[in-house]
């Protein structure tokens, strides 16, 4: 069973995620939080896998909560509008394990809390590649605010080294948008492989998410 807490201020809004979650036969909401602070509180409580948050939220926003929920073992899911502001880029270099868009339907909301709690991280080609492509382009923006705010260095090109042939060719397909199984048969290995790669590579890069190793590709240029 995957355990949820759902962090949403608005309580109309928190309520249908929950209801469409509970919907779900091998999914069990644990908690809901009206606040960051309540979000934390609640996925220490519960030792949750996923935590699905929003991004902007009062006393604690979901940037914050993020950081502090890092290395605890509940992944992170982020609630956002389209805006791809600092708040998103700041959650994503806090190690959230994605995002999703409001008003994103009930079928996928609750695949993609499947597709987190696999280990997998949150990857939808649709939306992500334009974070990403938004993220490499800004530059000193808000990609490049966040990271400052959040203390963590971007990955320098020297870490390519540390990389073998084939986790290059891996982060690059990470770069992309690409989940494990459709790496994997664009590379000719099992998707046990691929994700075992996938792992060493957010090791040697020192990374907390496959949604940052998307951006570090990105940033090292192996993605177009």
């Amino acid at each position: 069973m995957i355990r949820v807490v759902v962090a949403e201020d608005q309580w109309a809004v928190r309520s249908g995620l929950v209801m469409i979650l509970d919907s779900a036969p091998d999914i069990e909401v644990a908690a809901e939080a009206a606040d960051g602070e309540e979000a934390v509180a609640a996925a220490r409580r519960t030792r949750c896998d996923v935590v699905l948050m929003d991004v902007r939220m009062p006393r604690k926003d979901g940037v914050t909560a993020t950081r502090e929920l890092a290395g605890t073992g509940s992944d992170v899911l982020i609630l956002t509008t389209f805006d791809l502001d600092e708040y998103v880029f700041g959650a994503l270099r806090a190690g959230a394990a994605g995002f999703l868009l409001k008003n994103i339907e009930a079928g996928d909301l609750i695949e993609s809390v499947r597709v987190v709690a696999r280990g997998e991280g949150m990857i939808a080609p649709a939306v992500t590649r334009r974070l990403i492509q938004e993220f490499a382009a800004s530059g000193g923006g808000a990609a490049g605010s966040a990271s400052a705010a959040d203390g963590r260095a971007r990955p320098p090109a020297a870490a390519l080294a540390d990389l073998t042939p084939r986790e290059r060719e891996v982060l690059a397909c990470v770069g992309e948008g690409l989940s494990n199984r459709q790496l994997a048969r664009r590379l000719s290995i099992t998707e046990t492989t691929a994700k075992t790669h996938v792992s060493r590579i957010l090791a040697k890069l020192d990374l907390r998410s496959r949604v940052q190793a998307a951006i570090a590709a990105q940033e090292l240029g192996l993605t177009r």
